[in-house]
């Protein structure tokens, strides 16, 4: 392994720690948009997601007599009975003018941009150049996700892409989703539901971010739980092999229910070192998971199975499925919590305000007391023109009962009598009943 992939090993890591330290002293809040890591479920599914293609060119080594990566990988998956979400890109072909990295470091396929699936080789890979993929996923039954058409960072990560050109703004940000979503209605008539940022960047330029950019685009944010593994680059082709095969069959020893519920990241295209380990570890990740009877399938399939991290709720399902916003952004329920005024408001009105939270932001316009930049702020800015409020609202006190019974007249057209504060799970409960 070389200093740079160790280097940026040890920042992955250290990201993550970094990260998990901030969620765990970081208010959470209620979002239209949900980061989907993994979700509640007992019996042996897991869902997997491939990155980065279609890629037309051949495995690296080539043991597959010169098949199309992505069909290879489809093929593997098909012999077990298993689907995936492929999570495309577009076109990087207009990423120019570029110079292509040092091998083995993370800007191996371009030091300003991405180029998919190598350098100067971008004819050879995305939705514009490769329909005949597409049309052989799609006949396969797999999923087919938003990865972006360009593949540019909306916003800076300088420890490892500080050269990168990013996304100017969240308008740019939309624009390039929007691509991808009208061609693949337009050739296709196929409707993307869910969306991974470009290497997991979620700042934009404004005071946005990608849960902005996907409430715009009626998206879920379709992230990971369990890494693959075969992105970085090893000593040698059988290392990295075994680094995809080794991580999963250990888990699964120390407990075979494991994997119950998660997303699993992969690779639809090159690491580093421009091989693709994938082509062979998938085959063997997955007899290890035909060994503890698993099924893969797609995560929008799983989510069809269960669609929260922290628990299953019929109540929850419903009102989901009926325009309320009933999640946290990390995908939990958080059933026993008292329901918050914010908390209420966002529930019924988090979804219709999260365009205007966006026109606010722009216009620096705050409501009711509540700044623009705050999360419910479009929630608040629709109540406050339903309810006729005015005033300071004070978001983190307990939703006192007179405020439930307007919001649910106003949703529902219904009345009904509440006499206390109400968790979660009841709050959802009630609806669901009216609903």
């Amino acid at each position: 392994m070389s200093a740079v992939t160790k280097c940026i090993g040890v920042a992955k890591k250290l990201k993550h720690r970094y990260e998990d330290t901030i969620k765990a002293h970081t208010k959470g809040y209620m979002s239209p948009v949900r980061r989907i890591e993994r979700v509640c479920l007992s019996e042996r599914i897991c869902a997997m997601t491939f990155d980065d293609g279609p890629c037309r060119m051949a495995a690296k080594p080539d043991n597959f007599g010169g098949k199309p990566l992505t069909l290879v990988l489809a093929e593997t998956l098909e012999r077990h009975g298993a689907r995936g979400s492929f999570d495309v890109v577009g076109d990087t072909s207009g990423n120019y003018p570029d110079k292509a990295g040092a091998e083995g470091s993370a800007a191996w396929g371009g030091i300003a941009f991405d180029h998919y699936p190598d350098f100067d080789c971008d004819s050879e890979g995305g939705v514009a150049h490769c329909p005949e993929l597409i049309d052989r996923l799609l006949s396969g039954g797999h999923e087919i996700t938003s990865h972006t058409w360009q593949h540019r960072l909306w916003g800076k990560k300088n420890v490892v892409y500080g050269k990168r050109h990013t996304m100017s703004s969240l308008d740019e940000v939309v624009d390039d989703l929007m691509v991808m979503d009208e061609t693949l209605r337009e050739k296709w008539n196929y409707e993307i539901k869910l969306s991974r940022p470009p290497h997991y960047v979620d700042r934009i330029a404004g005071g946005f971010d990608s849960y902005d950019a996907y409430a715009v685009m009626g998206y879920q944010y379709m992230a990971a739980s369990f890494d693959g593994a075969g992105w970085l680059p090893l000593a040698s082709y059988e290392a990295e092999v075994d680094a995809m095969v080794k991580p999963l069959e250990k888990a699964l020893e120390a407990d075979p229910d494991a994997l119950c519920g998660q997303i699993i990241f992969q690779k639809d295209g090159y690491n580093m070192a421009r091989r693709s380990p994938v082509a062979d570890g998938l085959e063997r990740q997955l007899d290890i998971l035909d060994k503890y009877g698993y099924k893969v399938v797609s995560v929008s399939s799983l989510m069809e199975l269960s669609q929260f991290a922290d628990a299953k709720s019929s109540a929850a399902d419903k009102l989901e499925r009926n325009g309320w916003c009933v999640a946290y952004r990390d995908n939990t329920l958080r059933l026993d919590s008292i329901l918050t005024r914010g908390e209420l408001f966002m529930c019924a009105y988090g979804k219709e305000g999260a365009k205007r939270r966006v026109g606010l932001i722009k216009e620096k316009k705050s409501v009711c007391g509540v700044k623009y930049s705050h999360p419910y702020s479009g929630a608040v800015s629709v109540a406050a023109d339903k309810l006729s409020l005015s005033g300071k609202l004070k978001l983190d006190e307990p939703a006192a009962p007179d405020d439930i019974v307007k919001v649910i007249l106003d949703r529902t057209g219904r009345e009904i009598k509440v006499d206390k504060t109400l968790t979660h799970g009841e709050f959802f409960e009630k609806v669901a009943e009216l609903i």
